[in-house]
């Protein structure tokens, strides 16, 4: 499965999962400084990256909408929770729950993205 995201703030996002979650791109369109939809490697996985604007024209004709209330919810291994929460922290993401074992063996927390959806993230 291959999540696509629609976001308000192109930019913004990219420095949310590529600079805070450590996403390397992979694929841009167009080539060049202003793209419209980027593809983000974390792991194992690939979330690609559309930005909404005002003549986006998606192929299935449904307009485009950033988040609102629980649509959908990633989950993103990572090798610390607490030392990813803290760069959050500091960069102003909000933080749903603070990082907490839990019964079944792993330490979670959950942030929120720039565009409002559930980010929950666990170790690796």
């Amino acid at each position: 499965m291959f999540p696509m995201l629609s976001t308000e703030n192109l930019e913004r996002a990219l420095g949310f999962y590529r600079e805070l979650l450590g996403g390397t791109e992979t694929y841009r369109f167009p080539e060049g400084e202003h793209p419209v939809f980027l593809v983000l490697k974390l792991g194992e996985s690939d979330v690609g990256l559309g930005a909404i604007t005002s003549d986006s024209r998606p192929l299935h004709g449904q307009p485009l909408r950033p988040a609102q209330g629980h649509r959908i919810e990633l989950c993103v291994y990572v090798d610390d929770v607490d030392a990813t929460i803290d760069r959050m922290r500091a960069s102003g993401v909000p933080i749903l729950l603070e990082p907490t074992d839990q019964p079944w063996g792993e330490r979670v927390a959950y942030v929120s993205d720039p565009d409002g959806n559930l980010v929950m993230l666990t170790r690796s």
